[in-house]
């Protein structure tokens, strides 16, 4: 065979072909020619093997003409077999009474649970401020729980009236009852400076009412360095309230004391219930109480390996649910757990 003859014969398989694809009646039709064509032994497969005799030259020319061939054929087969299969659903959706230009249906979407829509402004504004996340266990020991925050065996945190205590069998745990857990463990193992927030559930041995829930989330923020004093702790928890509630809101700090801080104290926040003139949520006292905070006691430094002649932090307890009944003027901590669809939709 000569190029010129190669060259006639692509033409005229091309013709023939696309000429019984037009005609093909159905898809099994355009398989079997799809066979016929460009098949093991199809009329294109043949005619390529004459390549073999060609000079070095004409293979130059009839290499390409077989693929464009090739290429010419696949195109038209594949087309009409598109055509066919978008036929074949036409058909089947014409056997059916379904109108595909209604609307669909609607669909309850979920929403995000105002607890998480809280805690994750909150960690949001603490990252802003420099503060990593860190997370401990919620079954506790007592050794990280209690006694390395400067909380000895006789003080009433550690009284069952308060506390959760987990029969394990061996060592004496307890559902944490604060985030702190995650103080003590990450200053066992990390050096200062550190700067880390620890959100997540507790647990105490509380009675529910509108302020209270015996299992809650919290917000621990540690923060460990050179020269850390109470001035960086108010600057801190300013901003972090600032940035909850606007710049307009009203802060107060209150003396305290907690075993794990010396000096300690504790932030209100105005009730923007009632403004500051007392209801029932607030007690009547115009202001709810948000954490408790301090720096860090000496000895809780000591006993995670930190020399407290080098260096000082503080740190500070934030009560989610307290935060978001302010954020999102609900005024019952119960709401957030009775999942009331109703309610939830809402945020």
């Amino acid at each position: 065979m000569t190029i010129t003859e190669f060259k006639t014969a692509c033409s005229n398989i091309e013709q023939e072909y696309k000429t019984k694809i037009a005609a093909a009646a159905d898809l099994p039709a355009v398989e079997e020619l799809r066979v016929a064509a460009l098949g093991r032994k199809g009329a294109l497969t043949e005619l390529l093997k004459g390549l073999k005799d060609f000079s070095i030259e004409d293979k130059k020319t009839a290499g390409p003409l077989g693929n464009a061939l090739k290429a010419s054929l696949t195109a038209a087969l594949d087309e009409k077999t598109a055509f066919f299969a978008a036929k074949q659903i036409n058909d089947e959706l014409n056997k059916t009474n379904l109108d595909l230009t209604l609307p669909a249906f609607p669909v309850a979407k979920g929403h995000r649970h105002p607890l998480s829509v809280a805690m994750d402004r909150m960690t949001t504004i603490l990252s802003r401020l420099g503060f990593e996340w860190a997370e401990g266990p919620w079954v506790e020991d007592e050794k990280h729980n209690f006694d390395m925050l400067n909380i000895p065996k006789h003080h009433p945190a550690r009284d069952a009236q308060d506390t959760f205590f987990a029969d394990t069998g061996m060592l004496s745990m307890v559902l944490r009852t604060h985030t702190s857990n995650v103080q003590s463990r990450y200053m066992e193992k990390h050096q200062p400076p550190i700067r880390i927030m620890a959100p997540g559930r507790v647990f105490r041995n509380d009675s529910l009412d509108a302020t209270h829930s015996p299992v809650f989330h919290q917000i621990e923020g540690l923060y460990v360095d050179k020269h850390v004093s109470m001035a960086d702790l108010k600057q801190d928890l300013t901003a972090f309230m600032q940035g909850l509630f606007g710049n307009k809101a009203q802060i107060r700090f209150r003396p305290s004391f907690f075993p794990f801080t010396e000096p300690s104290a504790e932030v209100d926040v105005k009730c923007v219930f009632c403004q500051g003139k007392g209801c029932p949520v607030c007690k009547g006292s115009g202001w709810i109480e948000m954490l408790g905070s301090g720096v860090v006691h000496p000895n809780v430094l000591k006993n995670c390996g930190i020399d407290p002649e080098v260096y000082s932090g503080y740190a500070f307890g934030v009560g989610v649910e307290r935060l978001a009944m302010m954020m999102m003027n609900i005024n019952d901590i119960r709401t957030f757990y009775e999942n009331d669809v109703r309610v939830l939709s809402q945020f």
